[in-house]
């Protein structure tokens, strides 16, 4: 499913900091199956994988983003070792108007990959910038469209700075990160089961549910476990 030579292939831009971008990550036949079983969310920000429900083909990708060979290769490309290091996996199938504020991601993470999984975009918003400060969203080196089947990777760094024009709406894409140790892997796991379980508690009562024109499709069920 993944394209591995594509992934070898990319070049690695060094400024502002160590990043990469594989267009085709996943061909267009297989990316049409992982949209179609990636989780109906109808709720904002980040879940694990295991409190969603997903279909078949998107549990394989699943499988092999945690593979050994992407890890080699992501390994050798952002020159960073990643033997041994754990790896976390979460999801996102919405957008939110304050989503996308400029940050440098956490001090645990070594490196960042995300997969997009999305339809043609055109929208202006929600393209992701690769940026040369904390300040301003206009100063950017690179501009990644969340076109479905791309891949953005970058080697996490105090100035690692990264972000959105705003945007509302379907934006699904999966994150993997590689962790410092095993300690604060669990700790990240335990912070996103809490937050799961809230958020599932506040949808009850109708609290952060997106409004059913801004899902990436008619929702069948919540996708939530």
């Amino acid at each position: 499913m993944i394209q591995y030579e594509a992934v070898e292939g990319a070049t690695v831009e060094h400024e502002p900091y160590p990043h990469f971008v594989v267009p085709h990550f996943i061909g267009a036949d297989n990316l049409k199956k992982v949209i179609r079983d990636f989780p109906e969310l109808d709720m904002a920000g980040l879940f694990l994988p295991e409190a969603t429900h997903y279909g078949p083909v998107f549990a394989k990708l699943l499988a092999e983003l945690d593979s050994p060979a992407l890890r080699a290769i992501v390994s050798e490309k952002l020159d960073i070792d990643l033997t041994g290091r754990p790896s976390l996996i979460t999801l996102r199938s919405c957008c939110q108007a304050q989503d996308g504020q400029i940050h440098s991601d956490s001090k645990f993470k070594l490196a960042t990959l995300l997969l997009y999984l999305n339809e043609p975009w055109a929208p202006k918003g929600g393209r992701l910038r690769v940026l040369r400060g904390p300040n301003d969203i206009e100063d950017y080196a690179a501009e990644v469209s969340p076109e479905g089947g791309t891949l953005f990777a970058f080697k996490v760094q105090p100035n690692s700075w990264h972000g959105h024009e705003p945007f509302v709406g379907p934006r699904r894409y999966v994150m993997l990160n590689y962790c410092r140790d095993e300690e604060v892997l669990m700790r990240e796991r335990a912070r996103h089961r809490l937050s799961g379980r809230m958020k599932k508690f506040k949808r009850l009562f109708g609290v952060g549910r997106i409004p059913e024109a801004q899902l990436p499709r008619q929702q069948e069920g919540t996708g939530l476990r």
